[in-house]
């Protein structure tokens, strides 16, 4: 270990639907972090690992902060204020297009709580017809709080990202690199892959459908006498209607999920992948404890 190397963990924090994933997907030049349209997308703290050089910025993407309905999105918002707590940084990813709302005030508390280092990262600036409400809006949050930076950025095209993270790189401190060079995420590969699945099914099926919905990898094996890897998974959702829509008409919206998804399975694992998916039905599952630990929700998250 080099202790000239420098290193700093960064939160990803906002309202729900903001970008959080799509800007941790550019900042890392590829995807570990499933995006939608559909806000609450996130479920867990995924960790996305960029390393320059000397510098190694270990990312924490969020769940979007959210009044919780469920004993999911207890977990959900846990997550969010345990990450606020245990960082070096924080990035609060807010819309261009959007004023000061009540998440933004309830997490800039918490900032002032912790006297967290933070950069303001202002998404979706290609929303803005008039440049001069940008202005505006980067002086109503500067009222609010003594941010490190202020960082126009468009997580879809890239503007502005290499700004961010030159900005974070000065809050990195030396003592070394926390995981090698080369490493992307902390996620186990099944659980990238539930997530790729996931993903489809948000961006596919009918708004109260998906996040009803949890996906666990059965078994994931590379072949002894080839390079296809098998995966074989199981879609949880919780009514026997919401399975009907899953798999569609003569199975057709489980064969679209499936196909986006191992498309995107190949590309990130580099090999042909042979996908086998299934749907069954868990009613209420998101607040029953029991299986929420089996679909990886540890209890102490809810305590």
């Amino acid at each position: 270990m080099n202790q000239k190397d420098k290193s700093a963990f960064v939160a990803l924090v906002g309202r729900p639907n903001v970008g959080k994933s799509s800007l941790l997907n550019k900042m890392l030049n590829q995807k570990i972090a499933i995006v939608s349209s559909k806000p609450q997308t996130t479920r867990t703290r995924i960790m996305g690992i960029l390393t320059q050089n000397e510098y190694q910025l270990v990312f924490i993407d969020t769940p979007g902060m959210h009044k919780p309905k469920t004993t999911l999105g207890q977990y959900m918002v846990r997550s969010i204020n345990e990450s606020v707590m245990g960082v070096d940084a924080c990035v609060l990813v807010v819309e261009a297009d959007k004023e000061v709302g009540k998440t933004e005030l309830m997490l800039i508390e918490k900032f002032k709580k912790s006297n967290t280092p933070v950069v303001l990262a202002i998404n979706k600036i290609d929303m803005l017809k008039d440049k001069e409400e940008l202005l505006e809006l980067i002086l109503s949050y500067s009222n609010l709080y003594n941010f490190e930076a202020v960082v126009p950025v468009c997580a879809i095209d890239g503007k502005g990202v290499n700004e961010l993270v030159d900005e974070l790189k000065g809050l990195c401190s030396e003592g070394g690199h926390f995981f090698e060079d080369d490493a992307l995420t902390d996620q186990p590969e099944k659980v990238l892959a539930a997530e790729m699945i996931r993903e489809k099914i948000l961006r596919l099926c009918d708004k109260e459908i998906p996040h009803g919905t949890a996906v666990v990898i059965e078994r994931m094996r590379t072949r002894e006498d080839s390079d296809i890897l098998d995966i074989d998974a199981t879609i949880y959702c919780e009514r026997s209607t919401h399975k009907g829509i899953i798999i569609g008409k003569g199975g057709s919206m489980l064969k679209k999920i499936s196909t986006f998804a191992r498309q995107d399975m190949e590309k990130f694992f580099d090999c042909k992948v042979n996908l086998q998916t299934w749907v069954k039905v868990k009613e209420d599952w998101r607040n029953r404890q029991a299986l929420l630990n089996n679909f990886g929700f540890n209890q102490k998250d809810f305590d």
